[in-house]
């Protein structure tokens, strides 16, 4: 007959210890001072360090040093009584020097007799598998799925993020706008499937003069396509500008519609100083401005570039 189990038959101690000893996660135990008190066997895994080694350590020690500000404001808003318990996720130095992705659970667990903060409970866990997965599918979110370029809304994000970029350090960025000449015509005579291989290849050579530069290139709707160009003058616009020109047409893809007889694109190029004193908003205003600048490269007979510069409101003017 099965022997039924009952709490008597276990100390506590004993089921604490046989539970931190066989956990996957890490079970710990950090001082107020931030170093391990206490840490389970199932560390060894996890650190690639032995117990001994982890033992009165810093946490400064394990932690990438740029995740240390996370670890710094969770214990604050613990010790604060802001909350109750916090998670958070950092990357941790494993002993054989890979880096991995932690999640960390921390509850304030003892106080001192003086009222001074005390010791916390800590869980940590290996995350680095969902961390890919997760990375992996923003990846795929973030992507067009004709060209593999940048979608529109990374295209967004990335020109925002310049954006702050730009106007903390009070420098300058430069957008292109870029549209396929005459590509209606293109699409109506060769059929859908070869005006998608026709973009595609668009693309590579765009990406390909891109080289080294840093740009961000994105499709930002049909056969427009956009590069957001950090820390760029209106000089280095024009530069990249026209070697994004010269990769196209050097395709040499035939096209009747074009005055040159193959693939061309047409580019605007706007160029913001973010300087105090400066009067339009951002980074719609960027847009406007390369858009107004594509126009006039059309208007100018396609196959080249426009350029305009503005002068960016700063978030201290």
């Amino acid at each position: 007959m099965m022997k039924q189990w009952t709490n008597s038959d276990i100390s506590a101690a004993e089921t604490l210890r046989l539970i931190a000893e066989h956990s996957i996660d890490v079970i710990a135990q950090v001082s107020d001072d931030m170093r391990f008190r206490y840490i389970s066997p199932s560390s060894e895994r996890l650190f690639q360090r032995s117990v001994e080694d982890v033992i009165g350590r810093h946490i400064s020690e394990f932690v990438v040093p740029e995740d240390l500000a996370i670890i710094a404001a969770a214990r604050q808003d613990v010790l604060r009584q802001a909350v109750d318990n916090t998670t958070v996720t950092v990357r941790v130095i494993r002993g054989d020097g890979k880096i991995i992705w932690v999640e960390v659970a921390s509850r304030l667990i003892a106080t001192a007799p003086d009222g001074a903060p005390g010791d916390r409970a800590v869980i940590m866990r290996d995350i680095s598998d969902r961390k890919a997965l997760e990375d992996e599918l923003r990846s795929m979110a973030m992507r067009d799925g004709l060209t593999g370029l940048a979608n529109r809304r990374a295209f967004d994000e990335g020109l925002e993020s310049q954006w702050q970029r730009t106007s903390a350090e009070k420098s300058q960025m430069s957008l292109l706008l870029i549209d396929i000449d005459h590509f209606k015509e293109f699409n109506d005579t060769n059929g859908h499937q070869v005006g998608d291989d026709c973009l595609r290849s668009v693309g590579a050579a765009l990406q390909s003069s891109l080289a080294g530069s840093g740009g961000l290139l994105a499709r930002y709707g049909g056969d427009e396509l956009a590069i957001v160009l950090g820390d760029a003058d209106s000089r280095s616009a024009a530069l990249t500008a026209e070697r994004a020109r010269a990769a196209v047409e050097a395709l040499e893809i035939p096209h009747g519609a074009t005055t040159s007889g193959v693939i061309t694109i047409s580019l605007g190029a706007a160029t913001a100083f973010a300087r105090d004193g400066g009067s339009v908003a951002m980074p719609h205003a960027l847009l406007a401005s390369a858009d107004r600048a594509l126009y006039m490269a059309k208007e100018a007979g396609r196959n080249c570039c426009r350029t305009t510069l503005l002068f960016a409101k700063t978030a201290s003017g």
